[in-house]
């Protein structure tokens, strides 16, 4: 048989800590846990979060290590008993010390299990230790189950419990374990490990190759250790990691090309930015990852910009080769520019997310890049930033903003005024009486007279009274034919009051305090709660209100009072208000259109209620048909009435003996339907009579009072 060649270890489980000294930058968490050991105040449970691949459950193995050490509890495991023999790095284990993955056994069940064996005392160690990994994946009813032996648990038991996030860890548990937060490593902290290991293994690295590993392990020591794996794999015997050799197999962007874009940026040099672009392109570099790259490249310059010193202290990341380059062109920018650049290029990125065409998206963000800072040179708007809305337009008396609804009325004024001065004046009848006037040779425009309310009036010239002494007028025109002219919903139709819709909405607060300060009507402060202001018109504030029982109670005589009255000390205009239900208010009744006749013809008279009747006019007087029905109808019931006989009732049958069916019942006719006569000689005796104390009550409107009354029911 031929050798068997065994696979390498992965040099994160080659180079695991094994005491918490050996624990590279996490001493806020290995300083407190070394005193609490050597002073022996050991804790019952224990929570270690963090980051993946920060050391969390390392240190558990550690933290049991220094448990059971015969020698401890200790800090410093002696490494030579059988217990840390058997649980240092690549050991085989121990039978007290039980490592659970919550990922794959976090159910009731697993955690019914796990109960009932932590009660055993250790076989062989001084705890019995359970190591629960990943324990924000315990089911709800598998913390519960758990819950009680981690508040209560034996002298020789310990958990530790280690997650990413601690937040989905129940509050019950999490109040009950002693909680020590992990975190990733600093770059200058990475470094020093990835040379040590790199010495341990025997290989020459290049220190450029360090800074791309780093930010490719995103400061998790297990993932830069993964990554430094592979890269050393594919190093032949007795060769050096270069960053020739490294740059393709992380992905990053090579430093000449970077170099070559902020030299370009920094020149505004148009064609070999775009060139640049195709360079990229043509190399095969995801276009997100090149603008990634630049991205920590600007931050770099920005940085070392506002700290000279920013190379040697630390906070900038970079290879000794490159800080001659990075001084240079930290040179080329003045100003504010690096930090407009840096935000930009971070702009870019974001927009570049799912996109199917980053090529484009590239070019675009270099032509932002090259026009910025520029004099005299526009910038190009940021797609992924919202325009500004434009400002607000003042009206001319610059007391409020107008919207474009209102700013075109005003326009119309002029208009409207100029179409009055040429039509005719309009007559104004009296409001009483509306008389009919000669034709004249043209026609002309009739205002009806004010007896009701109406709808707003469809002509767009004002109505103008003629004045008390007679001018000579300029022959009339025939008036153009009215056109409809449509009404902006929201805003009032009549300005006679001065107070629009819009006024009282942003009074409304004001409306609602003086409601339940000043009138002391806190009941009607709280039914106009769910109020909308629906519009203002003919001096009348229309609410909508959406139940029709607070509509009944808000038009009650003193909720009204009171609304309008805080309507008026707020908006300064004495306006009605009406509750309706809904949203829509309740049209009124338009009037007739106005034609214009030769001679029209006087309107029907209404008739005057009717008068008593005195003896000598009621001899002269014809007497209307309803009066002469109802004398009808009393002289009727003067007379006796006149009963018919009745029919005699038919003998009582003779039973014979059983089985003798009964005679049939007789046909009793049934009385005629009435006549449309009688019908309405009822109704006519109805309507004379006494109403009396008869209910008139509708049976809801009956219901209703009794829930009130009996049951002392509110309605809603």
């Amino acid at each position: 048989m031929g050798k068997v060649d065994f696979l390498a270890v992965a040099l994160y489980h080659k180079y695991r800590p094994a005491t918490f000294a050996e624990v590279r930058g996490q001493e806020h968490v290995t300083r407190p846990l070394s005193v609490a050991l050597d002073s022996g105040n050991i804790g019952h449970a224990y929570l270690f979060s963090g980051p993946r691949g920060c050391g969390k459950t390392s240190s558990a193995r550690i933290l049991a290590r220094s448990l059971n050490c015969e020698k401890g509890p200790t800090s410093t495991p002696c490494g030579e008993c059988d217990s840390c023999r058997a649980l240092a790095p690549g050991g085989h284990g121990n039978l007290d010390v039980t490592e659970l993955d919550a990922a794959s056994h976090g159910s009731v069940d697993d955690m019914r299990e796990l109960r009932e064996s932590a009660v055993f005392a250790p076989s062989e160690s001084r705890y019995r230790i359970f190591i629960i990994d990943e324990a924000h994946m315990i089911t709800q009813q598998g913390a519960n189950a758990l819950l009680k032996i981690v508040e209560e648990p034996p002298e020789h038991l310990v958990f530790i419990f280690a997650t990413t996030e601690p937040e989905k860890i129940i509050g019950t548990i999490r109040s009950r374990v002693q909680h020590y937060p992990f975190r990733l490593l600093t770059p200058p902290v990475m470094r020093g490990l990835l040379q040590d290991v790199c010495a341990g293994e025997g290989v020459e690295v290049e220190d450029s190759v360090f800074t791309p590993v780093i930010r490719a392990g995103g400061g998790s020591p297990r993932d830069t250790l993964s990554i430094l794996d592979q890269l050393l794999a594919g190093v032949p015997a007795g060769e050096a990691l270069t960053y020739e050799l490294a740059a393709p197999l992380l992905g990053v962007t090579d430093s000449t090309l970077l170099d070559s874009a902020v030299r370009v940026i920094a020149t505004h040099d148009a064609p070999g930015a775009f060139s640049l672009v195709g360079q990229v392109i043509d190399r095969g570099i995801d276009p997100k990852r090149f603008t990634s790259d630049l991205l920590d490249r600007f931050r770099d310059l920005m940085v070392l910009q506002a700290v000279p010193d920013a190379l040697t202290s630390g906070l900038v990341d970079a290879p000794a080769a490159l800080h001659p380059e990075l001084s240079g062109e930290v040179a080329l920018f003045s100003g504010q520019k690096l930090p407009q650049l840096t935000s930009l290029v971070n702009t870019g990125l974001e927009g570049m997310r799912g996109t199917l065409a980053p090529r484009i998206l590239l070019e675009v963000l270099m032509a932002r890049l090259l026009s910025a800072g520029t004099p005299g040179a526009a910038a190009i708007p940021d797609a992924s930033v919202p325009m500004e809305a434009p400002q607000a337009e003042v009206s001319e008396a610059g007391k409020k903003y107008m919207r474009r609804s209102q700013r075109t009325q005003p326009q119309q004024a002029p208009a409207t005024a100029a179409s009055a001065q040429a039509t005719p004046p309009t007559q104004t009848m009296p409001p009483t009486q509306t008389t009919a006037a000669p034709a004249p040779a043209t026609p002309a425009t009739v205002t009806t007279p004010p007896t009701r309310t109406t709808a707003p009036t469809r002509t767009t010239a004002p109505t103008v009274t003629t004045a008390p002494t007679a001018a000579p007028q300029p022959e009339p025109q025939p008036a153009p034919e009215p056109q409809p002219e449509k009404e902006t919903p929201g805003t009032g139709t009549s300005t006679s009051v001065g107070v629009d819709a819009e006024t009282v909405r942003g009074k409304w607060a004001d409306i609602l305090n003086h409601i339940s300060r000043e009138r002391k009507n806190t009941t009607a402060r709280i039914l106009l709660r769910g109020a909308k202001i629906l519009d203002v018109r003919d001096g009348t504030l229309y609410l909508g209100i959406l139940t029709g029982a607070i509509v009944n109670r808000l038009n009650d005589a003193k909720h009204n009072a009171d609304i309008a009255a805080a309507v008026k000390a707020e908006t300064g205009a004495g306006l009605g208000v009406v509750c309706v239900l809904g949203e829509k208010i309740p049209a009124a009744p338009e009037t007739a259109p106005v034609e214009t006749a030769a001679a029209p013809a006087p309107e029907p008279q209404e008739e005057p209620a009717p008068e008593p009747a005195t003896p000598a006019d009621t001899a002269d007087a014809p007497v209307p048909r309803w009066k002469q029905m109802m004398n009808d109808l009393k002289n009727k019931e003067a007379e006796p009435p006149q009963h018919q006989p009745e029919p005699p009732l038919p003998p009582l049958p003779h039973f014979e003996p059983a089985d003798v069916p009964p005679p049939p019942e007789p046909d009793i006719p049934l009385p005629p339907e009435p006549t449309e006569e009688e019908l309405e000689e009822e109704m006519v005796r109805a309507a004379t009579e006494d109403p009396g104390t008869h209910d008139h009550r509708t049976p809801k409107d009956l219901a209703m009072d009794l829930l009130q009354s009996e049951l002392g029911a509110k309605p809603m």
